[in-house]
């Protein structure tokens, strides 16, 4: 790994501080180096407040060492106006003498412009260090912006003997420290959906509570509001999403968004987008999570395991016939992930 990989590699640890805390915006981390030497680092910690770029030159104690300094960046630094002004036109203001970006950014508003900046100000650019993985950091900001709709992660817990409950009633599949992970992986996500059935048989809240974070929105299919409005999902502990088929409009923190049940996965997939929803974990039963996977419509999936347990008889788990890229042991469950191929910038 060269200086520059490995500095990158900095940013990108930094940037992960803020996992779950920054959309509408992507994760980003920066490092200024002087001399071989880290003089200021920052990341972007949530949407309004400063860029990472902006949070490094502040902590930087000799502003004078700037001008003899190269900036770090795991995403291309942004060139338009939003809450805060352009972070490429701060670089350039500063005189940094070299910019090192991770990965380029292709949401419309910045897309090369950034480093455009950066470069007709007379100032060494290189970009495309360790992009693979400033991508995959991003992996939920440029799925949205370039296919439309959040990143979806597919999530069930089997028996050994291939079923999600016992005759079809709610039934303990993971250990503690699986709920632990799983309460993570809710912190870190966007948004959590369920669909009518799974609602009425679990009366689930779907918030975080084994983790620390921010619990994530609730999206709740249910198209002929079966659901009571008395259960958990109702409550007012996180923005919740209604997809229906009647009924449209917002109530406190409860948005109903009407659907036609024909095109419901498109018509779903266009309300996120609209919704600004960057990611969405499935936490459905067998019929909705068979959806998706039959659709191809999905990024990653976790499938937690208890091959000791068997339960005979209740819903069967989705058919899903697919390489494991990762599988991690707690006790006796394992959680087996798979990753779909990735994107950026080219097959969709």
């Amino acid at each position: 790994m060269n200086n520059d990989e490995q500095y990158i590699k900095r940013c990108i640890e930094l940037a992960e501080k803020a996992l779950g805390n920054t959309y509408p915006n992507p994760l980003v981390g920066s490092v200024i180096v002087h001399d071989g030497k880290i003089i200021g680092e920052g990341y972007h910690h949530k949407a309004g407040e400063n860029h990472a770029e902006i949070n490094a030159i502040s902590s930087v104690e000799n502003k004078e060492l700037i001008p003899e300094s190269t900036i770090y960046v795991s995403l291309e630094p942004c060139a338009h106006y939003g809450k805060t002004p352009p972070c490429a036109l701060k670089i350039k203001e500063l005189g940094f003498k070299k910019v090192v970006i991770g990965a380029m950014d292709s949401h419309d508003k910045v897309n090369g412009k950034g480093k455009k900046i950066i470069q007709d100000a007379g100032i060494e650019v290189v970009s495309g260090v360790s992009e693979n993985e400033c991508v995959e950091l991003n992996k939920r900001f440029f799925t949205y912006h370039e296919k439309k709709r959040p990143y979806i992660i597919l999530k069930w817990a089997e028996s050994g003997d291939g079923f999600l409950d016992k005759d079809f009633k709610p039934t303990a599949i993971s250990n503690s420290l699986v709920n632990q992970f799983v309460h993570q992986l809710r912190a870190n996500e966007h948004a959590i959906l369920v669909g009518t059935q799974t609602a009425l048989n679990d009366n689930p809240s779907l918030t975080v509570r084994n983790a620390e974070g921010t619990n994530p929105v609730r999206v709740l299919i249910d198209f002929d509001l079966k659901v009571p409005t008395h259960f958990k999902i109702y409550n007012n502990e996180a923005p919740t999403l209604v997809i229906n088929t009647t009924k449209e409009g917002i109530e406190n923190n409860i948005r109903f968004i009407k659907v036609e049940k024909k095109n419901f996965l498109q018509d779903l997939m266009h309300a996120l987008y609209k919704e600004q929803i960057q990611s969405i974990i499935i936490e459905g039963g067998t019929y909705t999570l068979q959806q998706f996977i039959n659709a191809g419509l999905w990024d990653e999936a976790i499938v937690i395991k208890n091959d000791a347990l068997k339960l005979e008889n209740g819903t069967k788990a989705p058919q899903f016939d697919f390489r494991t890229n990762q599988v991690l042991s707690f006790k006796d469950n394992t959680i087996e992930k798979y990753i779909k191929n990735q994107f950026h910038n080219n097959s969709f």
